[in-house]
């Protein structure tokens, strides 16, 4: 059975909160630190 993670995000600047879920949460930390995926995480910059 694969294993999935619900993680949240939030932005410093004005608290936006991003929830996600991911089977792989070290890859998708990556992505997001990294703007790989563009989308609601890049337009906040949460």
């Amino acid at each position: 059975m694969k294993k999935y993670y619900v993680y949240i995000l939030a932005s410093k600047k004005n608290g936006t909160l991003y929830i996600g879920v991911t089977n792989n949460i070290l890859r998708r930390i990556h992505e997001h630190k990294n703007n790989v995926i563009g989308g609601f995480t890049r337009k906040y910059k949460v």
